[in-house]
């Protein structure tokens, strides 16, 4: 997983509100190899008419934001079902961070175990970034992890939260297997430890 520390990228505008997983991506696309680059299906049934044609109004065919990797969006981004296939969407996409005002606690953590940090700022700031970047289209955001902040084209800067263990592992690239590798040590004195305490475990027949 490739760590987040500072992220400064063109910013996507798609301020709605109860986006779900199935719009993320829909249910058939997720019986493909992960290998076919899940990025392409990402909001398909927008992003494309019935005959797999651009539809040029929408804002991910715009050449402005094509390169986008800061998504700007609204209330509980994610809700719907628990599949982790709409999180590869987003990240396989090429979008590092989304910015909402909220999400499904499920797909929020989805994210931080693959490599997209999900930051929340209130609805009133969102608005003013999504206009500073529709007035300048390919107007930038910069998202810093370590110091929790973002910073608008206009340089103004607000805070977010997030739990310590989660900015770590997303800062040093560590997903959940990976994770507990970093305690394999301790998990090796635990067992010797057990395995003294109890030897008949270790003695059962196979």
């Amino acid at each position: 997983m490739e760590p987040i520390g500072v992220v400064d990228g063109v910013a996507i505008p798609y301020l709605h509100d109860d986006v779900d997983t199935d719009r993320l991506i829909p249910i058939r696309f997720l019986r493909r190899p992960l290998a076919d680059g899940y990025g392409r299906f990402l909001l398909a049934d927008e992003r494309f008419d019935a005959a797999g044609a651009e539809r040029r109004e929408i804002v991910f065919n715009q050449p402005a934001y094509r390169d986008g990797t800061i998504l700007l969006s609204g209330h509980n981004f994610g809700c719907g079902s628990a599949r982790e296939g709409a999180v590869y969407a987003v990240r396989d996409y090429g979008i590092r961070v989304v910015i909402a005002a909220g999400y499904s606690d499920i797909f929020r953590m989805n994210c931080c175990w693959n490599g997209v940090l999900p930051v929340v700022l209130p609805i009133e700031a969102i608005a003013q970034l999504v206009a500073q970047v529709e007035a300048a289209p390919g107007a930038r955001i910069r998202v810093d992890l370590p110091a929790q902040q973002v910073h608008g084209p206009d340089g103004k800067a607000y805070s977010f939260d997030i739990a310590l263990p989660v900015k770590q592992r997303l800062m040093a690239g560590l997903d959940q297997i990976a994770g507990t590798q970093q305690l394999q040590a301790q998990i090796d004195a635990f067992e010797r430890a057990h395995y003294a305490r109890m030897p008949w475990v270790m003695n059962r027949e196979a």
